[in-house]
């Protein structure tokens, strides 16, 4: 009597964990964690089964768990234990390019709430064998693709997650290795947390590290991102759309590319940004760009706090019009402080396995530029407390952009190209180029050159309203030296 007291017990608990949802082993599915069964159907099967019972965690214990593309659900958190590994398969076909996203993905959610990813394992895409295998199946004629560059369309290697139009998401805790394309992407999503999570993203092209996309109410902290292409990226694909409301703190980023980035798919916007406590380092181009050349509007963002070693570029804002439509970009109301900034003479992502290209040769290195069109100047930014240091060393010989007049008017718009800070090539200034810009503050900055250089600190050109308070020119043998060139500019304030 009391052996099936016993059971009726055991079975009444087990009925009761299945209803309230709490955590579901996905080997109990069946799923096989030895690095070499697929598992997607299996996976896919535990996610909808817990969807329907109401919600829960579902559980991958240490071990290696392949997978092809899955769709979580609402109420579904994937809890990645110790030494847990989703690892992506490698066979192209045991992924789907969703028809509304029009993306590949491991991890797919569109329109779900309340959906997570935590635990301390790790999502491995094997992006690299993946990407050259369709490839493979290019040249054999089972997959159509141009090849632009010898390399897939983007759309057609899979990220590890893309998550559109979800609420309340939670990223913590896990590392994401390897996609074939982009990392992660959260498009159009509200309330998205991410905390505490590894990136390690540079096996490939376009491996960025983070894409947030037209979300609202997004928090990114305490995490640290290794990518190929751009590491914390902010975009706008929607013109009707904005990327509004976001935190990130305590971060650290490298990338063959950019460290902190809006855009450059820039159709709607971006407003109200706080970023603070963020380290760059090793970073091929601008530790911090933030680009208006689609329509955007930017506005309202706060950074303070940046430490910047070995970087190609310090900061880039760039208003551009490349496919603007009749929407008029605009970037005002951007304040950055306390930032220590070392730019190198060298490449500082050299070694990598994906470095960023030698390109827009022949040029000495680029100053930090604000540049706007003449019909959108880029304004009211401010610029306090800080301190950049320079390699210097500019040479007349090599590439020259003098002072005439002739000379600064030469110096295209590029309104419709892609933006990037070595984009002009040679610029006239070694610390600061603004251009087309109203309302420019720097106050108590430091710049320091280490070499002697041909060009002085600072040009205005088309400069409506500058001041600056305690900025510091430091360059040796540059006694008698005028280190702020005016050009075309009124109403500057030393």
């Amino acid at each position: 009597m009391m052996k099936h007291y016993i059971l009726y017990l055991l079975c009444s608990f087990l009925s009761l964990r299945f209803c309230l949802g709490a955590d579901y082993k996905v080997t109990d599915f069946g799923a096989k964690p030895d690095g070499i069964s697929v598992n997607t159907a299996i996976i896919q099967y535990a996610i909808d089964f817990i969807h329907h019972k109401g919600g829960g965690r579902l559980i991958f214990d240490a071990g290696s768990y392949v997978s092809g593309t899955v769709y979580l659900k609402s109420n579904v958190t994937l809890h990645l234990e110790k030494n847990a590994i989703l690892l992506g398969s490698t066979q192209p076909f045991d992924y789907i390019k969703d028809p509304v996203i029009g993306w590949t993905a491991l991890l797919f959610a569109y329109k779900q709430d309340h959906i997570g990813i935590t635990g301390e394992g790790m999502i491995d895409g094997r992006g690299f064998t993946v990407a050259n295998r369709v490839i493979d199946y290019v040249h054999s004629g089972l997959i159509h693709d141009p090849l632009k560059y010898d390399r897939a369309n983007e759309t057609m290697r899979p990220l590890n997650i893309y998550f559109r139009e979800c609420n309340d998401v939670t990223i913590h805790g896990i590392t994401l290795k390897d996609p074939g394309s982009w990392n992660q992407t959260y498009d159009q999503c509200v309330r998205l947390n991410v905390d505490h999570i590894k990136v390690d993203s540079k096996s490939y092209w376009n491996n960025d590290g983070i894409d947030v996309v037209d979300c609202d109410q997004v928090t990114i902290k305490n995490s640290y991102f290794d990518a190929a292409d751009d590491a914390i990226c902010f975009k706008s694909h929607d013109a009707s759309k904005i990327c509004q409301n976001v935190t990130v703190d305590n971060c650290t980023a490298r990338s063959s590319a950019n460290g902190l980035k809006f855009g450059t798919v820039s159709r709607g916007g971006f407003r109200n940004f706080k970023v603070s406590n963020l380290t760059v380092f090793d970073t091929y181009r601008s530790a911090i760009t933030f680009a208006a050349v689609d329509g955007a509007l930017i506005e309202n963002i706060v950074v303070d706090g940046v430490t910047v070693k070995n970087t190609g570029n310090v900061l880039y804002l760039r208003i551009g019009n490349r496919w603007s439509g009749d929407k008029h970009p605009s970037m005002k109301g951007i304040y950055i402080s306390n930032v220590h900034a070392e730019v190198p003479a060298d490449k500082p992502d050299a070694g990598y396995n994906y470095e960023g290209p030698v390109e827009d040769l022949p040029r000495n290195i680029s100053p930090a530029s604000i540049v706007g069109l003449p019909e959108y100047p880029i304004q009211d930014v401010y610029l306090k407390n800080i301190t950049i240091s320079y390699p210097g060393g500019g040479n007349p010989f090599y590439a020259k952009v003098g002072l005439t007049d002739a000379d600064l008017d030469s110096i295209p718009l590029m309104a419709d190209k892609y933006p990037e800070f070595s984009q002009f090539k040679e610029l006239p200034a070694w610390a600061f180029y603004i251009r087309y810009a109203k309302g420019i503050h720097l106050d108590n900055v430091q710049l320091h050159c280490r070499e002697k250089d041909y060009r002085p600190a600072v040009v205005l050109d088309h400069v409506d309203g500058a001041s600056f308070n305690k900025v510091n020119y430091k360059e040796p043998d540059a006694q008698g030296k005028k280190q702020l060139f005016v050009h075309q500019s009124e109403h500057i304030q030393q």
